[in-house]
């Protein structure tokens, strides 16, 4: 295994694209020994790509609950009774003085996030808009959105309001994707970061695991989203909420998850890897291997619905592992 490792990390570093099979030796991988080797490589790929300056986002649930979609791990959705604030926009002022308190806190980028498929009532998309002007021009800070499904007018205008990046998630393989929302196409998620890319936005895509999905999905969807050329790949891991259908999975066990951050650095080896979601809960004391697994950026803060981490905890963590945070770690 330390050969065969030795060698795909060597082919990747001089930009050849991993196979299939290959990325499933990966995740094959089940003794202990041999997923240390594995870290070391991928450690190896992001420090090549990416250098050793860690990115670090935050987000506000600028708008929570009642959502029209059924997937089936959402807190959010209207079809499932979850203990969740459920509210409407929240208003500009609340929106940018969270922003700015990111800023202040040296975190890079700040994301605007609101529940429901997409945004239809026109105030609301104007406030929206109007709110990332004011936001993007907060110093040191990029401006990310999370809308729901996108058209290419919207993406345009968002781009004209300021906003750097969207962020909009496949979640899953498309061989698996009917099994945990029904109510819209995985294409529809395909289309709709296709459309933030025409019009000239970055886009953060990634996914949830511990959903049920297998490893051969699992790389499914690393390919997939290599195919879409995104700039940052955000990796959750599910965090099982009451009462959503999903609230009994089986946890993943730690060490996999490091061979699911390291494959997707094998596979997108110049592209953000970003871990997000469900870190804490599902990685417990080991959350520092994860740049070593070959993540170059991470979410701070809380999350939508659950408690995340203190940024001044973040900050030293990365800094134990004797890596920076900055900007850098996405832009190079």
């Amino acid at each position: 295994m330390l050969k065969f490792l030795d060698e795909l990390a060597s082919s990747v570093i001089k930009g050849r694209q991993i196979t299939f099979e290959q990325a499933g030796r990966i995740l094959e991988i089940k003794n202990q020994k041999d997923i240390v080797f594995l870290l070391g490589f991928a450690n190896t790929i992001r420090d090549e790509f990416k250098g050793s300056t860690i990115d670090l986002c935050a987000i506000i649930n600028a708008k929570s609950g009642r959502c029209s979609e059924n997937c089936r791990f959402c807190s959010q959705s209207s079809h499932y009774n979850t203990k969740i604030d459920k509210y409407p926009l929240k208003v500009k002022g609340e929106i940018v003085k969270s922003a700015e308190k990111a800023a202040l806190l040296g975190i890079n980028r700040f994301s605007i996030v609101v529940s429901g498929r997409n945004i239809k009532d026109e105030k609301e998309w104007e406030s929206i808009c109007n709110t990332v002007s004011e936001t993007a021009s907060i110093n040191n800070l990029k401006i990310c959105a999370s809308l729901g499904t996108l058209t290419g007018k919207a993406a345009r205008e968002l781009k004209n309001a300021g906003l750097e990046r969207y962020h909009h998630n496949l979640e899953t393989a498309e061989s698996y994707f009917p099994e945990i929302c029904t109510t819209h196409l995985y294409q529809d998620r395909v289309d709709t970061v296709r459309a933030a890319k025409e019009e000239g936005l970055q886009v953060c895509c990634g996914g949830l695991f511990g959903i049920g999905e297998s490893d051969k999905q699992i790389i499914e969807l690393a390919f997939a989203i290599n195919a879409l050329d995104v700039d940052s790949i955000p990796l959750n891991f599910l965090n099982p909420i009451p009462n959503t259908p999903l609230h009994g999975a089986i946890p993943i066990l730690p060490m996999k998850i490091l061979q699911i951050i390291a494959l997707f650095r094998f596979v997108n080896p110049t592209k953000g890897i970003r871990i997000c979601g469900g870190r804490q809960i599902n990685l417990r004391d080991i959350q520092p291997l994860i740049f070593m697994a070959g993540a170059n950026a991470v979410m701070t803060g809380d999350y939508l619905t659950t408690s995340g981490s203190d940024t001044k905890n973040d900050l030293q963590m990365i800094k134990d592992v004797m890596l920076e945070a900055g900007f850098q770690g996405e832009s190079r």
